[in-house]
């Protein structure tokens, strides 16, 4: 199929740059695949569209604090370090992005601005802004994780047109982040909160865990008309076993399992057996799904409303059928919903 398909028009108004106040306060837009039938509800009516024994299977990945600001030894230029992920603990290794990158060469030192005792040297080009830096740090890598949360920001992406904000801390993770390695949030599971959870756990509905920790790729417009061209960076995934006996168990009874999030589905659809049950597993993804696809775990997904013409928005036209989902946020924008990783959330079953 054509990129262009995958194109609807985007009102920048809509774009959420703040949580709602309680998280679970957010609207929801459900929608039957089958019939097309679509209903306005808020998120804490989650629950009446699930039965005892479902699953709702969650991202706990955890985003940390992988925006740092710098300066360039000599010049004195201020530079943007977005850490990306760690190459080497030992080493004090990071895969990173520079912004200006035109002022950053292999060799240059970067000092950055919260403390005298925080140094970076560049010692590899890996894209056009990549870079591989490590962090010159005498310390205990305990202590050198410390700092980094101390003087790091949540990376908001940058259509949030803002200064980071203290309610940033919370809201930019999920209640059920554990397993660090994010940088962007997993946003679907961001509406559930520790009551809401509770609530859930009462009716009988089931949790499954799974990490996938979620890079900045997916949020960005493919750039290739011919989508089966697109090729995807990589993430890292793990699904242990209690996660798939808790699947695979509603799968034999069917039951509804229900990917919280692109990035979940995407886990999950990385990692099955040849009779369509979940198996144990870990290791990188590159796994790209757009339709037509038929999906072999999750019959339920909750997401958030994303950008046209991204990988999330794709795999969304994947799972509800391009013709619907393109009705679908026809219909959210018309509603006025918020959309994008502060935004509201829809439900597809």
């Amino acid at each position: 199929m054509k990129l262009s398909t995958f194109y609807y028009d985007l009102p920048q108004s809509l774009i959420a740059q703040y949580p709602s106040k309680e998280r679970e306060d957010s609207r929801l837009l459900v929608v039957e695949k089958n019939t097309g039938r679509m209903e306005v509800t808020t998120f804490n009516s989650i629950m009446d569209y699930f039965d005892d024994k479902d699953v709702f299977v969650v991202n706990n990945s955890k985003v940390f604090k992988s925006r740092l600001y710098c300066t360039k030894e000599k010049t004195g230029a201020r530079i943007e370090v977005f850490l990306l992920r760690e190459l080497n603990k030992n080493a004090f290794l990071w895969d990173a992005l520079v912004d200006p990158a035109r002022k950053i060469r292999v060799g240059n030192k970067l000092y950055f601005e919260q403390s005298e005792n925080l140094v970076a040297e560049v010692i590899d080009n890996t894209t056009s802004r990549g870079r591989t830096i490590k962090f010159l740090w005498n310390g205990s890598y305990e202590s050198f994780r410390d700092f980094l949360e101390s003087i790091g920001e949540m990376p908001l992406p940058k259509y949030i047109k803002r200064p980071n904000a203290p309610i940033d801390d919370e809201r930019y993770n999920t209640v059920f982040a554990k397993v660090e390695g994010a940088v962007t949030l997993p946003a679907a599971g961001s509406h559930f909160s520790k009551k809401l959870l509770k609530l859930c756990e009462i009716s009988g509905i089931r949790f499954a865990e799974i990490t996938l920790h979620q890079g900045i790729s997916s949020l960005k417009p493919l750039e290739v008309e011919d989508i089966t061209k697109h090729k995807m960076d990589a993430e890292y995934f793990n699904i242990q076993q209690e996660a798939c006996d808790i699947v695979n168990d509603a799968i034999i009874n069917k039951r509804k399992v229900c990917a919280v999030g692109a990035t979940t589905a995407r886990a999950l659809e990385s990692c099955y057996t040849s009779d369509h049950f979940l198996k144990k597993g870990s290791g990188w993804t590159n796994k790209f799904i757009n339709p037509p696809y038929d999906f072999n775990i999750p019959n339920a997904l909750i997401t958030s409303f994303h950008l046209p013409k991204t990988c999330l928005f794709i795999l969304t036209s994947a799972f509800a059928g391009p013709e619907l989902t393109l009705e679908i946020y026809q219909r959210a924008v018309k509603e006025k919903f918020r959309f994008l990783c502060y935004g509201d959330a829809l439900l597809v079953i």
